[in-house]
């Protein structure tokens, strides 16, 4: 269950890119879809092979549009979660995560992050 993979806390000092800024090996893997004063909403793609460095979520809301499974690293360790179209998730925040797609499709995920 995805819900699994999106657990912690995050600060207003952390270093860390959030989802936007964040990609993987120097492309970014998440575009800005709209933002506005009181939301910002992303769609986050990955290809087999291809994940999303560590980074940090504020508060937000995700919906999968195409699921995959994904290796999931966060500060409980490491995991191997297979996430399914049509799932969603809420999240307060997460301090800090790092995921790379090891199925065989590509996953595509709408964030909605509340200001």
């Amino acid at each position: 269950m995805l819900l699994l993979l999106l657990t912690g806390s995050c600060t207003t000092e952390n270093e860390l890119p959030d989802p936007l800024k964040a990609g993987w090996q120097g492309e970014p893997v998440c575009e800005l879809l709209e933002e506005q004063p009181d939301v910002r909403a992303l769609r986050c793609t990955f290809p087999p092979g291809v994940g999303h460095e560590r980074h940090y979520h504020d508060r937000h809301f995700g919906y999968t549009l195409k699921g995959s499974r994904f290796r999931i690293t966060d500060a409980e360790g490491t995991r191997e979660v297979d996430v399914s179209t049509g799932g969603y998730f809420y999240n307060e925040s997460i301090k800090w995560h790092e995921v790379m797609n090891i199925g065989d499709s590509t996953a595509v995920f709408l964030i909605m992050e509340p200001k």
